[in-house]
C-alpha cells in the first residue's frame, strides 16, 4: 500500500529548479512553506494513484512544510471525497480531518483543492451550520473554506447558503476571501440573477471592488457600469 513516505519520495524525484522559480509569480517566498518545484499537474496525477490513502498518512502529508506535499494531501482528499464509490465513512473521515487540521490548510490553493468536495459535499444532506462557524473564524483560510464549500450546493442549483455566507463576509478585509466571495456570487448569480442584482445593489457602495467586479462579470456592459457607479 502506498504511504506518505513513498509519495513524498516520488514528489522529490520530480522537483526542478525551473518549476520552483515559477511559483514566485503566485506565492511569496516563505522559508517555512518551501516549494520544491513540482508541476501541479504532476501532483494531481500522483493524487489519483492514492485515493485510498489512510487518514493518518494524509495527516502525515499535511504535517510536512513543503507546499507541494500538502497540495498532494488536499488533492487526494478532494478527489477521494468526490469519487462516486467513496463510502460515507470515508467522506466523514476526510471531513473531520480537513477541519481538525485546517491549521495546515493555510493557503488559497490548498483550500480550493478540497473545500468544495470534502466540506461542501459532506454537508449536502446535513446541517450546514458549520459553514457559519467557519465564516466567523479569525483564520482567513477557514473563511475561504466556508465560501468555496458552497460550490457543492450551487452545483445542485441551491443558492441560499451562498448568499447567506456572502452577507456575513461581504466586508471581509482579506483579499483572498474577497476573491472567493466574488466567484461564489458570480456562480450564484448565474442561477438567480435577480437575487444577485439585489445583493450587489445593496452592497455596491461599500463592498471591496475585487469581489464586486467578479460578482458582476457576466452582466452586460451597461449593467456593470451602473452597479459600479453606485456610491
Amino acid at each position: 500500500m502506498t504511504d506518505a513516505a513513498a509519495l513524498i519520495a516520488n514528489l522529490e524525484g520530480m522537483a526542478s529548479a525551473e518549476e520552483r522559480r515559477k511559483y514566485t509569480r503566485y506565492f511569496p517566498l516563505d522559508p517555512d512553506a518551501p516549494f520544491i518545484g513540482v508541476r501541479m499537474g504532476a501532483v494531481f496525477d500522483l493524487a489519483k494513484t492514492a485515493l485510498d490513502l489512510p487518514a493518518a498518512e494524509l495527516e502525515a502529508l499535511l504535517e510536512q512544510p513543503t507546499h507541494e506535499v500538502r497540495a498532494l494531501a488536499c488533492s487526494i482528499m478532494g478527489k477521494s471525497a468526490a469519487h462516486r464509490r467513496t463510502t460515507e465513512d470515508r467522506r466523514t473521515e476526510l471531513y473531520e480531518l480537513y477541519l481538525r487540521r485546517h491549521d495546515r490548510i493555510d493557503q488559497w490553493d490548498l483550500v480550493d483543492l478540497a473545500a468544495r468536495d470534502v466540506v461542501g459535499g459532506y454537508l449536502l444532506e446535513r446541517d450546514r451550520a458549520p459553514l457559519a462557524r467557519l465564516a466567523a473564524s479569525g483564520f482567513w483560510p477557514e473563511r475561504r473554506t466556508a465560501l468555496v464549500a458552497t460550490f457543492a450546493f450551487l452545483k445542485r442549483g441551491e443558492v441560499d447558503d451562498a448568499f447567506a455566507l456572502a452577507e456575513l463576509l461581504v466586508d471581509d478585509a482579506e483579499p483572498l476571501v474577497q476573491k472567493a466571495l466574488g466567484w461564489v456570487l458570480r456562480a450564484a448569480g448565474d442561477l438567480d440573477r435577480e437575487r444577485l442584482t439585489a445583493f450587489v445593489e445593496r452592497h455596491a457602495a461599500t463592498m471591496p471592488r475585487v469581489a464586486l467586479r467578479a460578482a458582476i462579470e457576466h452582466y452586460a456592459k451597461d449593467d456593470r457600469a451602473r452597479i459600479l457607479a453606485i456610491r
